[in-house]
């Protein structure tokens, strides 16, 4: 026997599930946590994320109609389903929210942060995020030192209050890759300097600002959109402008 350790670029490609019912499991594997159905063959389907052939296959082959297996047989404890950001694993666990899927856990490892759950065939399910690899704890030796503690969801949801990059809206505009950010101060300077220079472009603002929404993210394509952080509060404006001019600083 080698004690020659496996190959660093090697990675488990995907997990194939015996399930009861199909449509069933692809309700919850499509249509609750958004993957895309790749191919279907009789009695089977093999399902991705990206575009790959398959991250996951169902098939009711030996199991059609069947029931889980009882405690104390062994088998599959759980399939872990990794996403890139914690931003992502928020929306995970939103699209588990409104779909009333209960979590049977939620952890704090250390090195990842951690969803557990059921899926329709009780097939254990872990959703999560790695944190980067030089912020895994680790002991005096330098040796992984993973723990268990309670995750904090409120603080998870809370991901999905921060600002994402824009994608195209109803109004035409699609983002540049740089993002700004300015205060109302800054807005105001805004159209004051397309006053001074006399850009014959319409200028509209459409403003319901609060006090939870006084900073923007700026986003630009010839034209700008100013959103606001908060929902309450939203900024529109649309115009031609010379960001050193202003004086902003991208983030």
């Amino acid at each position: 026997m080698t004690n020659t350790p496996i190959d660093p670029g090697v990675r488990i490609g995907h997990v194939h599930l015996k399930v009861a019912d199909l449509e069933r499991a692809l309700a919850f594997y499509c249509g609750v946590l958004g993957f895309e159905l790749m191919q279907t063959r009789p009695g089977a389907a093999f399902i991705s994320a990206g575009g790959y052939h398959h991250h996951i296959g169902l098939n009711t082959w030996e199991s059609h109609g069947g029931s889980p297996p009882p405690l104390g047989t062994t088998g599959l404890y759980h399939i872990a389903i990794l996403y890139p950001t914690r931003v992502k694993l928020a929306d995970a666990f939103r699209r588990l929210i409104e779909a009333n899927i209960p979590l049977e856990g939620a952890s704090d490892h250390g090195v990842s942060e951690a969803l557990y759950l059921r899926d329709p065939d009780d097939n254990g399910v872990e959703l999560y995020w790695d944190r980067p690899k030089e912020n895994w704890p680790r002991g005096a030796e330098g040796k992984l030192a993973m723990y268990t503690h309670r995750l904090d969801l409120r603080g998870l949801l809370k991901e999905l209050e921060t600002p994402q990059p824009p994608s195209r809206n109803n109004s035409g505009l699609s983002g540049l890759p740089r993002r700004l950010r300015v205060d109302r101060q800054r807005v105001h300077a805004a159209l004051k300097l397309l006053r001074q220079r006399g850009v014959d472009h319409a200028v509209t603002l459409q403003t319901a600002l609060s006090a939870e929404g006084r900073r923007h993210n700026i986003e630009s394509e010839m034209g700008f959109a100013a959103r606001a952080v908060s929902s309450v509060a939203f900024v529109q404006m649309r115009f031609v402008l010379d960001m050193q001019a202003l004086g902003c600083e991208s983030r």
